[in-house]
């Protein structure tokens, strides 16, 4: 399975999303950003890559601030 993160500014930012994701009915997990990528945030938030789409919508709707979504 392909999973992607999305990495945020700040880690009020993480939380906020994973609260929001998992109300919408997403399965996500906070995750350590990995070393290969960078972040102002020491956390990310880990999801399947088929439901990347939805996530951006529902993240860009709500206006919650993230840096980027990276493939792992």
């Amino acid at each position: 399975m392909a999973y992607k993160v999305v990495l945020f500014y700040s880690t009020s930012a993480a939380i906020q999303a994973e609260k929001l994701l998992i109300k919408e009915g997403f399965t996500v997990k906070l995750i350590p950003v990995p070393r290969i990528l960078s972040s102002d945030c020491g956390v990310c938030l880990r999801f399947e890559d088929a439901v990347e789409m939805q996530i951006k919508s529902l993240l860009d709707q709500k206006k919650v601030a993230y840096q980027g979504i990276y493939a792992l």
